[in-house]
């Protein structure tokens, strides 16, 4: 045996076993194998933030298991997730083979994959690195944060609320933000206001809806009509000037462009799971795990997405060109932009080496294999199959319509909007939800309108 790997998860072994062979031997860490000292001192401030760690009692045997493997192979591979989190624990697999002698003479490797695929894993193993310090580092700090506040707050939350609660380093700023925001909800002074809109029909009786934008000359703000009092005296005024008829002072039309939205990120992911498919956040991670780490469909377990946590949106060239050949090949090359849509990271910290969450082959279309999958496996993986192919297609194009609408005369004036979808570019495939309950993606529709209209 040349290799052992050691994963996270014991669903992956028999996938990668099964990419690599014989000479390799993949076994899992089930999760962290170490943790802080569940006691005081265990994170010492004073001393550069020295952390005492001990072996997690369930995950002993585990370690037990990677170490008697290690005894017969030449190198270890340490294939954790590529995350700080992944990062940490083969750093901890490390330094705990490390003290027991178990790497002299062996070769350690870090190998990082983003797909559970065979391409993704070969390569993988082909171009490893060393441990990153500074993942290790960047969780460390994490653990320290959680150990220190928790070990802190807590105790005082038994004693001045009632025992059993907990404190965090994400518990305490998100209370303390939902505390403020009460605060100013019961600050905010309420101040009234009305609209006033108008409900037309033209003579092939289409109904036009128009809101008051010009009354008496001046140009409505939220405010301008401040009481019910007033607003009865414009509905009135209003009425009077235009006789039961409204004239179409001008009509302006254009173009409009909807780009697409970029691939999903966690949080995005998340977000649209909830909206769609009703999803919470835990279940939708859940899901898009057994997606990750494999699913059997027809030819042995492969993975069917790209790793789920991930804060970057960036594809490989390898998926852009799966993506937009297939594109050209399902839906034509009017539907194809002539170079791949690039979408800019919003976070700051985001690893740019990481990609956004896609399908690994676009290929496998969510209907071709959802006999494989569970009904909440083929929703999941349908919106991700989706959006990713949306991403690289061209806008949608609309044409836009602004009529003016005057009652009497030009000092008061309605104005009509709507737009009719003209080219539905990459709403063909996907169409981002939204989080008003009462909105509607459907555009509102004008009937064609002429100056001097009646």
């Amino acid at each position: 045996m040349s290799g052992v790997v050691v994963v996270e998860s014991p669903a992956k072994c028999k996938t990668i076993n099964k990419y690599l062979g014989k000479d390799y031997r993949v076994l899992a860490s089930y999760g962290h194998v170490r943790d802080l000292l569940p006691k005081k001192g265990a994170v010492d401030p004073e001393h550069g933030f020295a952390m005492k760690y001990e072996v997690i009692e369930k995950n002993i045997r585990h370690v037990e298991a990677i170490a008697k493997a290690l005894k017969k192979a030449d190198t270890l591979y340490l294939a954790t997730d590529p995350d700080r989190e992944g990062e940490a624990i083969s750093w901890h697999v490390h330094e705990l083979l490390k003290e027991r002698g178990l790497l002299e003479g062996k070769t350690v490797r870090r190998v990082v994959f983003h797909e559970i695929t065979k391409r993704a894993i070969t390569e993988a193993i082909e171009h490893p690195r060393s441990l990153s310090s500074e993942l290790v580092d960047a969780q460390q700090a994490r653990r320290a944060l959680d150990y220190l506040v928790g070990f802190n707050l807590s105790p005082l939350l038994w004693k001045k609320v009632r025992r059993g609660l907990s404190a965090g380093r994400v518990q305490s700023p998100a209370l303390r933000m939902i505390a403020e925001r009460e605060l100013e909800i019961k600050a905010f002074k309420p101040r009234e206001y009305w609209t006033l809109q108008a409900e037309a029909v033209n003579a092939d009786k289409a109904v036009i809806e128009a809101r008051l934008r010009i009354y008496d000359g001046k140009k409505l703000e939220q405010f301008s009509i401040a009481d019910e009092q007033a607003a009865h005296a414009a509905h009135d005024a209003l009425t009077r000037a235009a006789a039961g008829q409204l004239q179409v002072l001008t009509v302006s039309k254009k173009k409009r462009q909807r780009k697409p939205s970029p691939p999903f990120i966690t949080s995005t992911l998340q977000q649209e799971a909830s909206r769609k498919l009703g999803f919470g956040a835990s279940r939708t991670m859940r899901i898009a795990q057994q997606l990750y780490e494999g699913i059997d469909t027809g030819q042995g377990a492969e993975g069917l997405i790209t790793y789920m946590r991930t804060d970057s949106v960036n594809l490989s060239q390898e998926a852009l060109e799966d993506i937009r050949s297939y594109i050209l090949r399902h839906y034509g090359e009017q539907n194809l932009p002539d170079s791949a849509n690039v979408f800019k990271t919003k976070s700051k910290n985001a690893q740019e080496a990481h990609e956004a969450i896609r399908p690994t082959q676009v290929a496998k279309e969510p209907k071709a294999i959802k006999s494989f999958l569970t009904d909440e496996q083929f929703k999941l993986y349908d919106l991700i199959w989706k959006r990713a192919l949306a991403c690289q297609m061209v806008p949608a194009i609309y044409n836009t319509v602004t009529a003016d609408l005057i009652a009497g005369s030009e000092m008061h004036q309605f104005r009509a909007t709507g737009s009719t979808l003209v080219e539905p570019g990459f709403l063909s495939v996907y169409q981002e939800g939204t989080d008003e309950p009462d909105s509607s993606n459907d555009e509102r529709l004008l009937p064609p309108m002429k100056k001097g209209e009646s």
